[in-house]
């Protein structure tokens, strides 16, 4: 829907609207607000909002700390979880320095800054739709999360054995009055881990839509006792949660990845945006997957996927082509998580996908039988490779993709690489309860 800022004014009068959060994210994908009260919408909707900067981890130095706030109007929403009256509404903003340039370290504007440049080769849209799973966990009598699920269901299972539904439901049902279309709800395969899919978007809309996803899950779950997490790799032996990303170009209203004349329905943009996610996806990967954490859902056996190949059909892939053709062709990324940034998540991948085809990449041969079957052998000599195995490695793949780093722009780059690097140096020297168990007698 498009708001003009005098709709904005009239409706947080006429819906009695008491505070209204101003909502940002920062470079390592934290939903991040500043809250005012309605009588201070005025001054939001003509970007004279002022926070501090240097208290993001990120963002500017102490020295240079003020940067406005500039919502984007079509983004205000009620929260329908917030009482009827003295309601909270959110506009989603981007952040701006003091002269009115955007501010380069602001991950909305990476991703703006590489939607332009599609346009600039002829593309009006890139169309993305997120598959976001999520795991929901009993609280104990504090509050705190658990492991525990109370919860028995598989893949698709319905109640009793799934514990969540309720809550799942409420989610759904909270979402739409948001303005998003629910596709699908569903139990995933691992017990107390679910999936909601909602209808694909431009990538920036799309973009907002993850971070109020995970907000209205983590907020909702919270109301009935629950925990909800995005984390990748939450409990050992069983699956993770990763964040299939479908993807689409469209030109002149036509989905340009779609080619009858192919025998597999796809066009040449098509074959060569799947080069290049192929080419920087090493690249990409401390972005797609950002936490020390993901890199134990990408191992095999379970479903997750960790090399570097792609087909028509096969979901041992990285990327897949799902079924659908004409105006609903797209290429599926299957190795993001949902504890990525989404706005850097899709700006890196459109950014490999134009450079593949800007540069008019083919890809390798389809493959299209089980990769996790195959063996290292196997796999060496029809060269297919492994994604990073660690953040430590993921940060070094970056830091040698110039294509991935001139994407998220210096200050983006370089404050990303400093912060996981420590995150990375936090995790290696700390001492955990496998090593324990595993040394403290015998040693």
């Amino acid at each position: 829907m498009s708001y003009s800022k005098e709709d904005i004014i009239r409706k947080v009068r006429e819906e009695d609207v008491e505070f209204i959060r101003l909502q940002f994210t920062d470079i390592f994908g934290q939903l991040k607000n500043v809250a005012i009260t309605a009588s201070q919408i005025e001054k939001a909707v003509h970007n004279q909002i002022m926070f501090d900067g240097s208290s993001i981890e990120g963002f500017v130095r102490i020295d240079e700390s003020d940067q406005y706030l500039y919502p984007d109007l079509d983004s205000f929403t009620i929260f329908p979880w917030r009482p009827s009256h003295n309601k909270v509404a959110r506009l989603i903003c981007d952040v701006h320095n003091p002269d009115g340039s955007p501010f380069v370290g602001d991950p909305r504007q990476v991703l703006k800054r590489v939607l332009e440049k599609a346009r600039g080769m002829g593309f009006d849209a890139f169309n993305v739709g997120p598959e976001a799973e999520f795991f929901l966990f009993q609280t104990d009598d504090e509050g705190k999360p658990t492991t525990r699920t109370n919860d028995e269901a598989g893949y698709f299972d319905l109640g009793p054995l799934d514990h969540g539904e309720g809550t799942r439901r409420e989610i759904c049902l909270a979402l739409e009055q948001m303005g998003f279309e629910i596709e699908a709800s569903h139990h995933e395969v691992a017990q107390g881990q679910h999936e909601i899919d909602f209808k694909y978007a431009d990538a920036l809309r799309t973009a907002d839509n993850i971070m109020t996803f995970k907000l209205a899950v983590k907020t909702l779950a919270q109301k009935n006792g629950l925990h909800a997490t995005f984390m990748p790799k939450p409990i050992f032996g069983i699956n993770g949660s990763g964040m299939h990303t479908n993807m689409s170009l469209f030109r002149g209203g036509k989905n340009a990845f779609y080619d009858p004349e192919d025998p597999r329905g796809l066009s040449k943009e098509a074959y060569s945006f799947i080069a290049g996610l192929l080419a920087h996806v090493k690249g990409m990967a401390a972005i797609t997957n950002p936490l020390v954490n993901s890199y134990k859902r990408l191992v095999p056996g379970y479903e997750a996927p960790c090399y570097m190949a792609w087909s028509a059909s096969n979901r041992s892939a990285l990327i897949r082509i799902p079924a659908a053709r004409g105006q609903s062709t797209r290429v599926e990324l299957r190795s993001p998580d949902p504890a990525c940034n989404p706005y850097l998540e899709l700006a890196v991948c459109l950014a490999a996908g134009l450079d593949g085809i800007e540069k008019g990449m083919t890809p390798p041969p389809e493959v299209t039988d089980n990769i996790f079957a195959m063996s290292p052998a196997t796999r060496k000599r029809r060269g297919i490779e492994a994604l990073p195995g660690s953040l430590d490695e993921a940060l070094e793949c970056l830091k040698k993709d110039k294509l991935i780093l001139d994407t998220l722009g210096e200050h983006v780059a370089d404050n990303y690489i400093a912060g996981k690097k420590k995150e990375w140096e936090e995790y290696r020297t700390r001492v955990s309860s496998w090593e324990r168990e595993k040394y403290i007698i015998n040693y």
